[in-house]
């Protein structure tokens, strides 16, 4: 079974041969390669040839990334939103890993908001404005989603923060309202396209979880237990209606201590592998200033998993 099948039997709880594995992130290159991603702000400034050889140069360090640490896919996150990165992307690896690309700020979201109190006044006092502004963030996401299925992605990632550690950002009721519609017609789009789709968002996401599963997705991304998500729960409430990606968290993957950073690997990996439908990963990115060792030591606790890993139907863990 190659990378390929193993993704997309993962994300439709089919049986696999072990437990898929790739981070929406990795900015560790410099540490792991000595190499060195363009920054962000660069990418509007380079053209023609120079934009080439940056690209090409980005397709290189993803190679090293994947070939290194055993992704089954990859999420292009750098450039930021570049169709023609991703195309690139697909022509290089499509052939045995999944790629897609990120589309961000595509509803109201944490980062999406620049000024609090304004924000807090127009949810009660203008609520069409921030409609407005919904719609043109819609617009673009699904602008950004058709270009990626023209150019062959296979997934498109769709990161919004839309809770804290202690709940959602606003009362669901109101993400009811301006949040799901557009992000539920989002999904719908890019599946009507034939894509698959990755939603994103850390913090305490128990009072919507429901909701997010009923946008129709095909796998949640972070699922964080540093605002106090335990993934044996949520395994329980998405097993065979959405897949679960990530959980392993990322304050012990800064600070360690190396056993804490296994037993947080051990519990994601018992507790939501069984029925399929499970892709082992942070709960966030591997962000710079994260110890490389650290990222090590998980993928050791992967690969002792998968060395006895054979399929079997969901059960129910006590915890």
């Amino acid at each position: 079974m190659d990378s390929r099948q193993r993704m997309i039997r993962t994300l439709r709880f089919e049986p696999v041969d072990r437990i898929a594995h790739f981070e929406s992130m990795f900015e560790l290159e410099c540490e792991a390669f000595s190499l060195q991603f363009p920054s962000q702000s660069d990418w509007e400034h380079l053209k023609g040839k120079e934009r080439e050889d940056a690209l090409n140069c980005c397709m290189d360090i993803y190679e090293r990334i994947i070939d290194t640490y055993g992704w089954d896919a990859l999420a292009v996150y750098n450039p930021w939103e570049d169709p023609e990165a991703v195309a690139l992307a697909v022509k290089r690896f499509g052939h045995r890993i999944l790629v897609g690309g990120m589309c961000g700020h595509s509803i109201l979201s944490i980062e999406s908001v620049e000024d609090w109190e304004q924000f807090a006044i127009d949810l009660y006092e203008d609520r069409e404005k921030l409609h407005r502004r919904a719609k043109m963030m819609h617009e673009r996401a699904c602008a950004l989603i058709r270009s990626y299925a023209s150019c062959g992605a296979d997934f498109v990632f769709i990161p919004n923060d839309i809770a804290f550690n202690a709940g959602p950002f606003i009362n669901p009721e109101l993400m009811d309202e301006l949040l799901f519609p557009y992000l539920k017609r989002q999904v719908d789009l890019a599946k009507d396209l034939g894509l698959f789709v990755f939603l994103h968002t850390d913090g305490f996401i128990m009072p919507i979880l429901d909701r997010l599963i009923s946008m129709g997705a095909h796998c949640l991304q972070s699922i964080d237990p540093m605002a106090g998500v335990d993934i044996a729960e949520v395994k329980v409430r998405t097993h065979g209606k959405l897949a679960l990606m990530g959980n392993v968290q990322c304050s012990l993957l800064q600070d360690g201590p190396e056993q804490d950073i296994r037993s947080a690997a051990s519990y994601c990996l018992v507790h939501a592998s069984s029925g399929g439908g499970y892709i082992f990963g942070t709960s966030n990115t591997i962000f710079p200033g994260m110890p490389l060792r650290h990222y090590r030591t998980m993928l050791e606790v992967l690969h002792c998993f998968n060395e006895g890993y054979a399929y079997t139907p969901y059960i129910l863990h006590q915890t």
